[in-house]
Parts: C-alpha cells; structure tokens; sequence
C-alpha cells in the first residue's frame, strides 16, 4: 500500500514540474515575441543610433 501512495506522490510532483517548465518556457517564448515586434517597430521619437546624445559645451573663442 505505501509504494502505490509514493508512487502517486511521485507522479503528482512529476506532473508539477512539468507543468512549471512548460509555463517557463512560455515566458520566454512571449519575451522574445515582443522583444522582436519592438525591434521590427522602432518608435519615431527615438533616436536613429543607439548611443545617447552628448552634451557639448560650447566652442571657445
């Protein structure tokens, strides 16, 4: 009787895990969805290049 009950607990616990892993990977499957739709999406208002603008003083006489 105890090795059925373990073995019932076992595959509970199996069943857990995979269901963990299978929502784990479906983050990180939507992460990268909407990091590629960012990227094939640029906002207008961003900049063309990716480094910040540089505050220049200004030129000396």
């Amino acid at each position: 009787m105890y090795e059925y009950e373990i073995q019932q607990l076992r595959s509970a616990e199996l069943i857990r895990r995979a269901e963990h892993e299978r929502l784990a990977r479906e983050v990180v499957r939507r992460r990268r969805a909407a990091r590629a739709e960012s990227e094939a999406r640029p906002d207008e208002a961003e900049s063309h290049s990716r480094r910040p603008r540089r505050l220049r003083s200004p030129r000396t006489a």
